[in-house]
């Protein structure tokens, strides 16, 4: 299974996009970076599907672009006009060459979700490496409308629950990818939620 950053370098403030290769190629979101679908397209002339991780625009600005150029199908947590499959809690979906299971992660946004097989997390806002508020361990915001750090403690707990210990590769939304302890790093990012102090200080 190869992932590979398709918004890398990107110019425009955008989510991680990530391709993953393998039996089933399939995009983890679409990110906001104009001609992200012709970056796919490098890689490859077939895409099964797109997984939304969340729809903030940072996630989605680029998804009909995407939509439009390849027959894929679209998995998502919450309704979206062009979604060809409901995910949930405790669903299992194939990326790449595994089987990843599904964990709603709800705080930053209610219909995020986070993906975790034996290997690999795409942890999406919830839990991020480094994101410039904080390194080696970060969490996603909760200061707008509609988030709640109490409910993001919850899911980052229920995470921790459900990680396999052999995961050793993390792709957030944001930030550099992360290979090593990544229960580590998401042990971290609860003990920095839980001081309940802002992310951004004024």
């Amino acid at each position: 299974m190869d992932v590979h950053t398709v918004t890398e370098g990107a110019e425009t403030f955008t989510a991680n996009v990530y391709l993953v290769t393998g039996e089933r190629t399939v995009l983890v979101d679409a990110g906001t970076m104009a001609g992200v679908e012709d970056v796919v397209a490098e890689h490859t002339d077939d895409l099964d599907a797109v997984v939304l991780t969340h729809q903030h625009g940072d996630h989605v600005g680029e998804l009909d672009a995407v939509l439009d150029r390849f027959d894929a199908d679209l998995l998502a947590y919450d309704d979206h006009p062009r979604r060809t499959e409901e995910i949930d809690d405790g669903d299992t979906i194939e990326i790449g060459d595994e089987r990843f299971d599904v964990i709603h992660t709800p705080g930053h946004a209610d219909d995020h979700v986070s993906l975790v097989s034996e290997s690999t997390i795409f942890s999406g806002d919830v839990v991020v490496h480094d994101d410039g508020a904080f390194d080696d361990g970060s969490f996603g915001r909760t200061d707008m409308a509609g988030q709640s750090r109490e409910v993001l403690i919850e899911s980052i707990e229920r995470l921790l629950e459900r990680l396999p210990a052999s995961v050793e590769h993390m792709y957030a939304g944001h930030g550099e990818e992360f290979h090593g302890d990544v229960r580590a790093v998401v042990e971290r990012a609860l003990e920095r939620a839980e001081r309940r102090e802002p992310k951004y200080p004024e």
